[in-house]
């Protein structure tokens, strides 16, 4: 324990010299949801609903600094620390992959969480967006969120030779789940052939959830999210840790 929390302590020191997260995990989801108050104010989600367009988005704005931090920033750093060969001096001491990993990730649900109690304050502040769900529900589907995803960035990070290939493959997952699944562009306003298509991607399915929850919507209506998250970060932890890549 002491020595994770020697690591998390320079790694976060370090992590604060960048603007990256600062920028992507914090500034980002907080104007998201400026512009969509400003766009859509208080109107209904759609014709019928007792959300407003903002509250029905809050559980995806949430997002962003997930995505952000874990599909995006966390191999990168993995990856940097084996192409400047610090991966292969961590391999002749006591410090394991889990280890390595365990404190990224750490790291990185720091960002996140500092992110949604930003984008929560913002909205409910200026835009009076009421949080109609449960509160334990709401940070339990965010926890699980946060793994799933982050798992990605693990077996990303764990797997990849060099930076190239994993800054090539991180900008293939993030772009698309930045951007398709939700968390920037309303998946309301989707048309529904492109909504059919942006299921497959995981990060949707995880919106999905943390909206029913911040909506107070029935868990069995998000069945098969939950499943996809759960499978998710147990296969893509499971491949990081076991074929990790120390040079």
């Amino acid at each position: 324990m002491k020595t994770f929390s020697t690591i998390l302590k320079t790694e976060f020191k370090l992590s604060l010299r960048g603007m990256d997260m600062f920028i992507f995990a914090l500034c980002m989801p907080v104007v998201v949801v400026v512009i969509l108050g400003i766009i859509y104010g208080n109107k209904p989600a759609f014709d019928g609903s007792e959300y407003t367009f903002l509250e029905q988005s809050f559980g995806a704005v949430s997002t962003i600094a997930i995505c952000a931090g874990g599909v995006m920033g966390l191999p990168l750093v993995i990856s940097d620390y084996r192409n400047k060969k610090i991966l292969k001096r961590f391999q002749v001491t006591p410090i394991s992959p889990a280890l390595i990993l365990a404190v990224q990730v750490a790291i990185y649900m720091l960002y996140s969480i500092v992110s949604l109690i930003l984008v929560y304050t913002v909205a409910a502040l200026f835009f009076k967006v009421h949080f109609a769900g449960s509160l334990i529900q709401f940070l339990g589907a965010y926890l699980l969120v946060m793994l799933s995803m982050f798992s990605i960035g693990m077996m990303v990070g764990g797997l990849s030779p060099d930076m190239k290939t994993a800054s090539i493959i991180a900008s293939i997952l993030y772009f698309p789940m930045l951007i398709f699944s939700g968390a920037t562009l309303p998946y309301e306003v989707m048309p529904l052939a492109l909504q059919k298509v942006v299921d497959v991607l995981p990060l949707t399915q995880g919106i999905k959830l943390l909206k029913s929850a911040s909506l107070g919507l029935p868990v069995t209506d998000v069945t098969f999210s939950i499943l996809v998250m759960i499978v998710l970060a147990i296969i893509c932890t499971g491949i990081s840790l076991r074929f990790f890549k120390w040079e």
